[in-house]
């Protein structure tokens, strides 16, 4: 069974530089329209295969609630800067498939 690589879907909890940088890496990743209600966005990115990374914790209650994703990756908004989205979201798309990442909450951790 062949595997795919994760992709992205940053929220507007996120600032766009992430994808900006992760781009230029080459990790296919995308923002989300602005002003679009979280269990749009949610089912947005579910529907395209992609891991919702955000800041806003009403993501972590709709996946409490059953409700299927790609995956989610949270993180909080005064404690994790640009640059740790950027190494974090390069480590998940270097060890993980988006096999593995699928209906999981990842939490944002310092990665060197």
């Amino acid at each position: 069974m062949a595997t795919s690589r994760v992709s992205f879907y940053l929220d507007e909890s996120l600032s766009p530089e992430i994808v900006t940088q992760l781009s230029m890496q080459g990790i296919d990743i995308i923002r989300g329209p602005l002003g679009v209600d979280d269990p749009v966005h949610l089912e947005r990115a579910t529907d395209m295969g992609r891991v919702v990374c955000t800041a806003d914790d009403d993501f972590l209650k709709l996946a409490a609630q059953g409700i299927e994703h790609a995956g989610i990756i949270w993180g909080e908004q005064d404690k994790h800067s640009i640059g740790d989205w950027v190494k974090y979201l390069r480590f998940v798309h270097a060890v993980h498939s988006a096999e593995e990442i699928m209906n999981t909450i990842n939490y944002v951790f310092h990665v060197d």
